[in-house]
């Protein structure tokens, strides 16, 4: 056998050394920004939900209660967006998870409507918006600091921090940031490249860990085997979710232009409050915000709830979702994607009780998650990390073919819009690939 000659990297050992201490802070303060986002919007909620309907002696859980804070909160994010200087960012329904860095005077307004949106219960979680955030913040404040890192790789680095700390762990941005690495047409060895992306994710995690923060794993039966029926059981709750996500692919575009059509934010938006008001009205509060604490609820408590009212949560977070990201709020649509497909999870156990919650939980959140995020290692990620089962990884990797052919030639959740306010473009570097 002959010598191979050794890879060739292109990025030098003493670079990599030299940026691993920026990466490191960077992944620890783009954690902190995430936590102060979250904190502040979950000391508002509370003030919102729990305390100010206590004092005045009324139930929070009302309908009514529920319409009126959704409304106001669209006529809150609908002022901010038709009046604050930056208006709110550019219109998350047009946006990637990964977009260009925004100026940074668009930031107040965004982190405002974002806060609001959080807080009132609205169905979209803070992934857009705080990789918005601290993407701008990091190439403006690293790149004063440390003006000889480029600009495209502290936007990867931050990218990377700031998905290791929402989700908990380096491993969704590994897979996250393998597939954009890969795709780059830069020479080297793919961990050489990807060396300072994860450290920045593993110091947001880590940091996020330490601060006790919410993760996505819900506490369920232990999965230790596959059996025959499983793997048939996936297949068809996979698909079956697939097929939900997709209608609201389809959907996306048409609801979209609805209420855009309308032209004036303030009304859009608070009109768009009113829907989820009557939405959040009928299928109760576990229908309401991101969808995360909601999920743990909604699995512990299974029991509480027949399939026809777990088909009638479906169906509202799903319209929900819609029209959340339609009506010009701002905020991700992974995190309710996720609440969604484990509620197809539980009514499909609720339904045959024979199948396995893990299994049936783990394929509905791959397979709804696939639909809206278009990206087989995000939805594989979260479906694992949710249900915390290792024997589970295997069906889940066959699951995803079909699931993956139904979304593959199927268009995208997204808006075409125009170019937003995005920061003058980083120079380009050698090592960011």
């Amino acid at each position: 056998m002959t010598d191979q000659p050794a890879p060739t990297t292109s990025v030098p050992l003493r670079t990599l050394v030299a940026l691993a201490i920026p990466s490191v802070l960077i992944g620890v303060v783009s954690a902190l920004v995430l936590y102060g986002l979250d904190e502040v919007s979950a000391l508002i909620e509370d003030g919102v939900w729990t305390s100010l309907p206590k004092a005045l002696g009324i139930d929070g859980s009302s309908g009514w209660w529920i319409f009126g804070v959704l409304t106001l909160t669209g006529l809150a994010v609908g002022l901010v967006v038709w009046l604050v200087p930056g208006h709110g960012g550019p219109d998350t329904a047009t946006t990637e998870l990964i977009a260009p860095p925004l100026k940074l005077a668009v930031l107040p307004s965004l982190i405002i409507v974002t806060v609001l949106g959080l807080a009132g219960g609205v169905s979209l979680g803070p992934e857009n918006p705080i990789l918005a955030i601290n993407i701008a913040l990091m190439v403006a404040l690293v790149g004063r600091l440390w003006p000889r890192i480029p600009g495209d790789l502290i936007f990867l680095i931050t990218a990377a921090g700031t998905i290791g700390a929402l989700f908990g762990t380096p491993v969704a941005a590994a897979l996250v940031f393998t597939g954009i690495v890969a795709a780059l047409k830069t020479g080297g060895a793919l961990w050489d490249r990807l060396f300072l992306p994860l450290v920045a994710a593993g110091a947001g995690s880590i940091t996020m860990t330490l601060l006790d923060h919410p993760t996505f794993l819900v506490p369920m039966p232990a999965y230790d085997k596959i059996q025959p029926m499983d793997l048939l059981s996936g297949l068809i709750i996979g698909v079956l979710a697939t097929a939900v996500g997709l209608v609201a692919v389809f959907l996306f575009p048409v609801v979209h232009r609805l209420f855009h059509r309308i032209g004036h934010p303030v009304i859009y938006i608070t009109l768009g409050g009113a829907v989820l008001g009557v939405l959040g009205a009928l299928g109760g509060p576990i229908t309401l915000f991101k969808g995360l604490a909601q999920m743990g609820e909604l699995v512990s408590g299974r029991a509480e709830f027949s399939g026809w009212q777990l088909l009638g949560i479906v169906a509202v977070k799903v319209v929900a979702l819609l029209v959340a990201a339609s009506a010009g709020f701002r905020g991700g649509r992974i995190f309710p994607a996720v609440f969604i497909g484990a509620a197809v999870g539980v009514l499909a156990n609720a339904l045959v009780p024979s199948i396995p919650l893990v299994v049936a939980v783990g394929c509905g959140i791959l397979g709804l998650t696939l639909a809206i995020a278009r990206d087989g290692w995000v939805a594989l990620f979260v479906a694992a990390a949710v249900t915390g089962s290792p024997a589970l990884f295997p069906l889940l990797c066959l699951v995803v073919l079909p699931t993956w052919l139904m979304v593959s030639r199927a268009p995208l959740m997204l808006i075409p819009a125009a170019e937003p306010p995005v920061a003058d473009k980083p120079s380009p570097s050698p090592t960011s690939a």
